[in-house]
């Protein structure tokens, strides 16, 4: 269960080769990462705080960049790809307050598409279609600040919707939420098509949700591979300091 090595393959959505990265104080966050994910996967991100989970999905958009290759659908992050890579990979931080700016949820969802430069019926439509996706149509001239924090999170990941991304890259989209909002979630991200690399500590909702799991601590991919198998290994959790199921 060992960090697979980046593969060549026409189905993959994100391959990723000898990835790393020091934030300005000196802090290695990642050292050497390997991973690929094939299109349409659904990969869950699980590690200990501090083993890089975040920095690695802040990547995926070039958010943050390191040294190493990354490539989204089979175009590689640089200068040159950037706005569309960005489109490519649906971002959603684990706080929804970070993502939502706007006056009206209308206009959060519809941000994106107006960045794109689309004509006002495409944005329309899109901005319908990613509130229809994840069960909060109506909710168009609401305030956000006003939203609960399950809708704030519905709404968060819309507005990612909205740019019709391959990926969804989501960091721990169910903290802080109660069991009913984290099933409600958890049924919105079984529906969606995308490809879906997401970080979270929710054993229960790992197993029941993603296939494949991923563990990182230190900075490292230390296993990959089925998630049952995974789980099951409780030297591998408790050496990475992770709950045992």
């Amino acid at each position: 269960m060992r960090a697979t090595k980046v593969r060549a393959a026409v189905d993959t959505a994100i391959g990723i080769a000898n990835l790393r990265f020091a934030y300005p104080d000196g802090v290695q966050a990642l050292r050497g990462v390997d991973l690929t994910i094939a299109a349409g996967e659904k990969v869950a991100l699980l590690g200990p705080n501090g083993a890089g989970k975040t920095t690695l999905l802040l990547h995926l958009n070039g958010t943050l960049r390191g040294k190493g290759d990354i490539r989204i659908v089979g175009q590689t992050l640089r200068d040159g790809s950037l706005k569309h890579i960005r489109a490519q990979v649906g971002l959603v931080f684990e706080n929804p307050d970070d993502q939502l700016f706007s006056p009206t949820v209308f206009d959060d969802v519809a941000f994106g598409p107006l960045y794109m430069g689309l004509p006002k019926e495409e944005v329309l439509a899109r901005v319908r279609l990613a509130l229809a996706q994840v069960g909060m149509v109506g909710f168009e001239e609401r305030l956000p600040h006003h939203l609960s924090l399950g809708q704030k999170k519905r709404i968060a990941i819309a507005t990612v919707l909205s740019m019709s991304p391959a990926i969804l890259a989501l960091d721990e989209p169910f903290s802080s939420l109660d069991p009913s909002a984290c099933r409600e979630l958890m049924r919105l991200l079984q529906a969606l098509p995308q490809t879906m690399i997401v970080s979270t500590h929710h054993i229960p909702i790992i197993r029941h949700l993603f296939p494949r799991t991923v563990v990182m601590d230190g900075g490292r991919v230390v296993a990959d591979g089925d998630t049952e198998a995974i789980l099951a290994d409780t030297d591998l959790l408790e050496a990475h300091g992770l709950d045992v199921p």
